[in-house]
């Protein structure tokens, strides 16, 4: 389903171009593939912690990227895991299309207080040292 676009410039919707999408990321939604994630490679920063795996060929998914995000009753209450877990997917929106890898499963554990307090910009920045890290072992 498509939002509504307003009209610019007195034209009608119906002429108006849709504004450019961003990459979709597929989301991991079954306790096994979290599990498989939480058996790989790990990479821990101050606001999170960054699991990934590269899924075998002939695994559900293709090349896409997928993406978990998961955050502990540690965190704090319903309130601080959702603030948690909405940074940890604007910051894998913004950040993966560029810097992840097709064909990988990324995990993000959210930390209590850091992921849901730590400036957006350095948490952008986590996430981009903790998939060149992951990427760097990959040889």
């Amino acid at each position: 389903m498509m939002p509504p676009v307003a009209p610019v410039d007195g034209q009608g919707p119906e002429t108006v171009t849709p504004p450019a999408v961003s990459v979709c990321l597929e989301v991991l939604a079954k306790r096994a593939d979290f599990l498989r994630a939480a058996q790989a490679r790990r990479q821990g920063t101050p606001a999170f912690l960054l699991q990934a795996r590269r899924r075998r060929p002939e695994e559900p998914g293709g090349t896409a990227i997928r993406v978990g995000f998961t955050c502990s009753k540690k965190v704090g209450n319903a309130v601080a895991r959702n603030r948690a877990k909405r940074r940890l997917r604007e910051a894998a929106r913004l950040i993966l299309p560029q810097h992840g890898r097709a064909g990988w499963d990324y995990v993000l554990v959210g930390r209590r207080d850091d992921t849901a307090n730590r400036d957006f910009q350095l948490l952008l920045g986590d996430l981009v040292r903790a998939l060149a890290q992951v990427h760097g072992k990959d040889r």
